[in-house]
Order: C-alpha cells, then structure tokens, then sequence
C-alpha cells in the first residue's frame, strides 16, 4: 500500500470528486482513478460507490478513509520532524501565552526568535494559564507559559518570579502602607480575572488559608480596566509588581502583599514525555539566554 494512493483516495473523498482532486494532488483525472482502482484491488473491496459523476463511500471507504487520515497525518509528522532537523529552515512554533506580562517579558523574545529563525511560523493563542494548560494537554500546542506550580502532566522552564501588589485608590486609607496581608481586605470587594487564569487561583487559594472567601465584584480579562476599577474604588485589584509599577497611574497605589505562596511564578511548560518540535527546543534555549542576560543585568 503507497501513501500515493492512500493521499489519491482522502483528495477524492475531501474535493468532492475525482476532477477537483486531481487539480489538489497536481495530477491528471485518470491517474487519480487509476490510484483509487489500485487501492481497491489490492484491499480486495469496493471503496466508492460510484454513481454517475457522484462517488459515496462504502461501509469499508469509509473504515480506510479514516485509517488513510491517519497514516498521512503520521507521514507529515515525519516529514515536519525532519524538516526541523535541517535546521530550522522550516516549521511553526506553537506558543500559548496569557494577557498577564506577555508583553514584558515575551515581546523582545519574538523579536529575537524571528530574527535568529525568519523560516520558521509562529502559531500563537492567548488565553488565561489555566485553559492553555487544557490545551497544552491536547496537544494543541508544543508550549505554553504558565504560573507555577502546575501538575506532574507537565514539564517546566522558569521565567520569571515577582511578588503580588494590592491595588488600592491613592485615597484609600491603607494606601499609604508599604506592605498588606489578605486578612486586611477581607472585607472589600475584590475585581479579579476572568475565569481560567491562575492568578485568581493563588489569590483564592491564599484566603482560604485565611478562612474568608472574597467577595468578586467585577471579573475582566483586561489589564488597564481593572487598574481603572481600582482607582475608581470598585475593589481592591492584584497584579505582579513588574507589570503594576508599569501601568499604575497617580490615582491608583500598588502595595506589596506579604502572603506567602502568593508571588507570581512564570514559567514555560510543556507535556512531560511528549515529542518537543525544534522550533519550541529553539524558543526555550533563547528563553534561557533571556534569562541569563536578566539575571546578569541585576548584579
């Protein structure tokens, strides 16, 4: 059995019919026909049933078509593999990254990445910590960051750690503190993130050990609306002291919170086990460079 043949049948069943598939394989009609004949003999069963100009699958097409699927899909996983080999000439790096302190600390690692490797795609999804790492898990993506700590299913480089600010009216009588602790705010209302983000995870976590559960008075997966929320008095916000120092304006006041296991732990992830494409080993290597250079830089 040829992939030839196996990708002649999947183009008829997927164009439609023998004269779209054949312009989908670059072939001519009658080498097409003859590939499905080839393959039908050689299985010992009828794959179309042919019908005039209309073709439908039989009971034992339809079992190949979806066989046939997955070996093509197999055999451009090989091809892709070996692609990257080459070195990086080709490929695509799938990548998931949160709103939260993408743009600091992953921006200048695009630039880099797409300088260093201008032939390789770069896939990207955005969505909160916690659903990338759903989606991680489906394979969807080759990495994602994350906020630490995440579940044995994964592997993990680190990134970056900061300490969570409280985000309070300048006017507010606790705006004046250097530092704050849950118990504190427990009787204000809190403006969180939308749901599938792991900052809302340490932070509930965080007052359970407290004993209280927040009351949510606004949820946003936008940054800038939920620091204007907390200047407007609305509730008290949170976000890692990089990113509040940057975007906090002369009406709102970031306060560190001093609440253990509650710092910001950034890190890229990946499925423990699972084949790591060279355009994502490529992205962590540059990660890791990032991160020296940073750590140098602080010295």
């Amino acid at each position: 059995m040829e992939l030839r043949t196996l990708r002649a049948f999947v183009e008829v069943i997927r164009q439609g019919g023998f004269s779209q598939a054949a312009k989908a394989v670059f072939a001519t009609q009658s080498t097409v026909s003859k590939a499905v004949k080839q393959l039908e003999d050689e299985l010992g069963v009828p794959l179309l049933d042919r019908n005039g100009h209309r073709s439908t699958l039989t009971a034992a097409g339809e079992i190949v078509y979806r066989r046939a699927l997955k070996m093509l899909a197999e055999r451009d996983d090989l091809v892709a593999e070996l692609d990257e080999l080459r070195g990086l000439k080709r490929g695509t790096l799938r990548l998931g990254l949160p709103p939260i302190g993408s743009s600091t600390l992953f921006a200048p690692l695009f630039a880099a990445y797409r300088s260093r490797y201008p032939g390789v795609g770069i896939r990207l999804v955005e969505h909160g910590a916690d659903r990338l790492e759903e989606i991680l898990l489906a394979g969807e993506i080759d990495l994602a960051a994350s906020l630490l700590p995440v579940s044995n299913a994964f592997e993990w480089q680190d990134v970056a750690t900061e300490p969570l600010m409280a985000l309070l009216p300048a006017s507010h009588a606790l705006a004046r503190q250097k530092s704050i602790d849950l118990p504190q705010l427990k009787d204000m209302p809190f403006i969180l993130f939308e749901s599938g983000f792991a900052l809302n995870r340490i932070i509930f976590d965080a007052c359970r050990q407290h004993g209280f559960e927040p009351t949510v008075a606004a949820r946003s997966s936008q940054i800038d609306f939920i620091i204007e929320l907390a200047a407007a008095g609305a509730g008290v916000a949170f976000l890692p002291r990089m990113i509040a120092k940057q975007r906090c304006a002369e009406t709102v006041r970031g306060i560190l919170l001093k609440e253990p296991r509650t710092d910001w732990h950034m890190a890229l992830i990946w499925r423990r086990g699972a084949f790591l494409p060279h355009a994502a080993s490529a992205w962590l290597a540059l990660a890791r460079e990032f991160a020296t250079e940073a750590s140098r830089s602080k010295r």
